[in-house]
């Protein structure tokens, strides 16, 4: 595993899924059922939380970026299946952006 600019572009699709999956978490707390969006919210947050971990470590030249990559790919793919099965603009721009990220952390572990 390389470092920054090597990584450039997935460290970046990581770093947008992040910001993106931390707006749905935050506008789906305004939903008039919370309860219906808990689990999106949830899987929401700890996908923000692993695609930075994998920016982090690719940025770092971490030989354990491969291992995170992997790890954030299942994740956003697990955020994106919950995401999709609501009908608003934040979820759907959530599955858009996890669904990249997933291939761009998945294309990592190819190199």
């Amino acid at each position: 595993m390389s470092g920054y600019h090597e990584n450039k572009e997935c460290i970046d699709l990581c770093l947008q899924c992040a910001a993106v999956c931390n707006h749905c978490a935050s506008a789906a707390t305004q939903a008039p059922d919370v309860a219906h969006m808990a689990r999106c919210i949830q899987l929401d947050m700890e996908c923000a939380a692993i695609c930075y971990a994998a920016a982090q470590l690719m940025s770092l030249g971490s030989s354990q970026a491969t291992m995170i990559c992997t790890i954030c790919a299942d994740m956003c793919e697990t955020c994106a299946d919950e995401c999709e099965k609501h009908d608003n603009e934040h979820c759907r721009e959530c599955a858009r952006i996890c669904r990249r990220c997933s291939e761009a952390c998945r294309a990592m572990n190819e190199r």
